[in-house]
């Protein structure tokens, strides 16, 4: 109650000081100095005038209620809170932190708006969770223009000044998956996991439509004009989003799987393997008699029995599209992924060889999201990968011990066709309009 209590009255001041917040800070943006890359919290996004609108704002480009639906919806404005339940105690407990969570940086790093005492460029409440500046970057310097008219070249003084390129779906997950996967300076392993901390997956369409999405989309290149795709035509946004995302997240993950190889760690605990690259399914399961057991009758193809195999579950489904998009580096893709399951699925894997297995799959998974990124998208492809996931299943029980993909591969199918259809396609523009 007190935490609400302190943002009513914030917001309060914010809407009666907003206009003259918005001239002053323009004319400081006049001044010939560049301003360092501070962060100044959540509430210089609050005036009515800017981003705190109670409802859409008509005749505009963009909705200028963001910050009222953060507040009160998004669950990225709790994550601190997140931390004090019993739940963080406990986990808090057992990790031995020496903390309470709501006071540990390994928790704040990812759970609120932690930065050093020379970031901020006035105060503001950690208590405020995962905040404006966490996904658009430290606003101290670009906000005095952020109210002047929409141009290109106002967007890119700001991204040159500090802010997160959002506009740009590959740079838009990167950001996300700072914390949703996870970096060498912040991440989720198998101790947090067994403390009582969710497993990481990301997935860039359904994770900003349960947010909820605080922007419109498609974007807006003027009030009531949606900007047109890369290629001119329409927008498919949610596929888009959805399939240059995955493509990402796989480049990443290899990332991880790299430094991790390399014990690369922030705090240099040599830990290896890092069960949480592994299949969970792969040792949580019940145990049921032998004649019950579809494990065995499948098989262990590509690992010896007994070893915990690689999860590959967030790459079998993105598989089916690369193969739509791009045949011939979808197969190289297959390869390189394959030599890491091969090698991850030991039970001690090489790191040397893993290192380099997860390397040379990077520019591929990269190649691919530069490119789902600006191809032209329509119904026919959003269709043939439906079909595609579908028969893919009627072959994944011939991959599954190789690839660990069982429970998991399956839970990602029926998510990804949801996301993919475009009858739900259709059903996101007509809320749109």
């Amino acid at each position: 109650m007190k935490i609400a209590a302190h943002r009513i009255a914030r917001i309060a001041l914010a809407f009666c000081a907003g206009p003259a917040m918005a001239i002053g800070l323009g004319a400081q943006n006049a001044r010939p100095s560049v301003e360092p890359m501070k962060y100044v919290g959540p509430g210089s996004c609050a005036a009515t005038a800017c981003h705190g609108s109670v409802k859409p704002v008509a005749e505009s480009r963009i909705l200028q209620n963001e910050y009222s639906t953060w507040i009160l919806k998004d669950k990225h404005a709790r994550a601190y809170q997140a931390l004090t339940g019993d739940v963080g105690e406990r986990m808090a407990r057992i990790l031995k932190l020496g903390a309470k969570a709501e006071e540990s940086p390994k928790c704040l790093a990812c759970h609120a708006l932690y930065t050093a005492p020379e970031q901020r460029g006035r105060p503001f409440e950690i208590t405020e969770g995962v905040s404006c500046e966490n996904c658009h970057g430290p606003a101290q310097a670009w906000l005095g223009q952020h109210t002047e008219r929409e141009s290109p070249e106002k967007h890119a003084r700001s991204l040159a000044l500090g802010m997160s390129d959002t506009r740009d779906v590959i740079h838009r997950t990167e950001k996300c998956l700072q914390c949703h996967l996870g970096t060498s300076q912040k991440f989720v392993d198998h101790e947090m996991i067994a403390a009582g901390h969710p497993d990481l997956f990301f997935e860039l369409d359904s994770f900003s439509a349960v947010m909820p999405r605080h922007w419109k989309q498609p974007r807006e290149s003027a009030p009531g004009k949606p900007a047109p795709g890369p290629d001119g035509g329409a927008n498919w946004t949610a596929v888009r989003d959805w399939s240059a995302g995955q493509a990402v997240q796989l480049r990443a993950a290899m990332e991880r799987l790299t430094w991790r190889a390399n014990g690369d760690r922030y705090d240099k605990k040599q830990i290896w393997p890092e069960y949480a690259e592994l299949s969970c399914f792969a040792c949580h399961h019940s145990l049921s008699s032998a004649k019950d057991s579809w494990r065995q009758e499948h098989g262990y193809a590509g690992r010896r029995p007994g070893d915990p195999a690689w999860n590959g579950s967030r790459y079998v489904v993105f598989r089916v599209l690369a193969r739509q998009v791009d045949p011939a580096a979808a197969q190289e893709l297959d390869q390189r992924l394959l030599a890491v399951a091969d090698e991850m699925s030991k039970l001690n894997p090489d790191r040397a060889a893993v290192a380099s297995a997860a390397t040379s799959a990077v520019p591929v998974a990269q190649r691919f999201a530069e490119r789902l990124a600006t191809v032209p998208y329509d119904s026919a492809i959003a269709l043939r990968a439906m079909q595609g996931i579908t028969q893919d299943a009627d072959d994944r029980p011939r991959r599954r011990a190789r690839r660990g993909a069982s429970h998991d591969g399956a839970r990602f199918s029926v998510h990804r066709l949801q996301q993919t259809s475009p009858t739900a396609e259709c059903g996101r523009s007509a809320q749109r309009h």
